[in-house]
């Protein structure tokens, strides 16, 4: 895979308090399910037929 298909984009720092916005259809990338592994542990991120997103351990 090439590298540049999985970089975000990056931005300025943000302020303290404020979260970065991720655009949902750039973090699928066409896909329904998408895993996230945060310190070792792995999540599953998924959009429901309703569109409604459920995140799991």
């Amino acid at each position: 895979m090439d590298p540049s298909e999985t970089d975000f984009p990056t931005e300025a720092p943000k302020p303290e308090g404020q979260a970065l916005i991720v655009d949902a259809k750039e973090l699928f990338k066409g896909h329904r399910q998408i895993v996230i592994d945060y310190e070792g542990t792995r999540y599953s991120l998924r959009i429901t037929r309703r569109g409604r997103l459920i995140l799991t351990k």
